[in-house]
């Protein structure tokens, strides 16, 4: 069956490849977000618009999610697409699969608002969070790809302002290095149908801007991560980012950090985005709610 639900997936990312009309900012940005009409949310979560530290984003909860406890999700896309509409059926399956309620960010996007923007909005959404009553230890911080370096480059933040420390961070298919030094970025730049060298290009300069790539807080694998939480880091085997991923592991471990690190054989960038139509999506998403079970008291 994972036989075919990647040739599932393949195809159906070749479709949509070959569907999209060129266009600009505003027809990428809804493309991404058609996803919700291709992976609606099951009719037992609940979606509510709501609004953390000044920072807009959505409530996901599925049945029985705990009132004493939360995560804060943070949106793959580049920095430049992507928005809670697009990734809300991955974060009602972690809702479910963690016992937690997600409150997923919309947090602002470049090229209107590059770097520090993001950052500043993923700090503010965990410490309104904290302000509604949510125990530190209580809180995790999640995200995919860009969201997924952004959680790392948050949690540094957080440190650095003196917020309390979360309880737990996880990181999907993290972009944790925007110099782009990997090797994968040209040894897989073939293997993965998700992300291209190009793209990737753009969207750091419309994030980054004049600041330099490898400040801490745009590519937290060169930061210092003493004192953060326990991780855990996904990444698919095939992914141009799979460097990204190890650089980000490697820089934990040699910090102290406690790091759960997967990496998924055959898997392409984001798979757990794609969790209705591939049974590894699936169980990457279940080995994430038991991570948060585990961590989050």
């Amino acid at each position: 069956m994972a036989v075919k639900d990647r040739e599932t997936l393949r195809a159906m990312l070749a479709e949509r490849a070959a569907a999209a009309a060129p266009g600009g900012l505003a027809e990428q940005r809804a493309g991404i977000d058609g996803l919700s009409a291709v992976f609606p949310v099951p009719s037992d979560v609940t979606v509510e618009a709501s609004n953390l530290g000044g920072v807009k984003g959505e409530w996901v909860r599925a049945p029985g999610a705990r009132k004493d406890a939360a995560l804060l999700y943070l949106h793959g896309g580049g920095y430049v697409i992507g928005s809670p509409t697009s990734h809300r059926h991955l974060v009602a399956l972690i809702s479910r699969e963690s016992g937690l309620p997600v409150f997923s960010a919309d947090y602002r996007l470049a090229p209107e608002h590059p770097f520090p923007a993001a950052v500043d909005d993923a700090v503010a959404a965990y410490d309104g969070m904290i302000k509604s009553g949510i125990a530190p230890a209580n809180i995790a911080i999640a995200g995919d790809s860009a969201g997924g370096g952004l959680t790392a480059a948050a949690l540094v933040a957080i440190r650095d302002r003196k917020l309390p420390r979360p309880g737990a961070g996880v990181m999907i298919s993290p972009w944790s290095d925007l110099s782009l030094s990997g090797a994968s970025h040209k040894t897989r730049k073939d293997r993965d149908p998700m992300v291209g060298g190009e793209g990737l290009s753009g969207m750091l300069s419309a994030y980054a801007g004049t600041a330099d790539v490898k400040h801490p807080l745009i590519s937290p694998a060169f930061a210092d991560l003493k004192g953060l939480p326990p991780l855990l880091i996904q990444v698919g085997s095939e992914e141009v980012l799979h460097d990204d991923a190890v650089m980000l592991r490697d820089r934990a471990e040699a910090d102290g950090v406690d790091v759960s690190f997967e990496s998924w054989g055959g898997m392409v960038h984001v798979w757990p985005l794609f969790h209705p139509i591939l049974g590894e999506g699936r169980d990457a998403v279940a080995r994430i709610g038991s991570f948060l079970r585990n961590h989050i008291s």
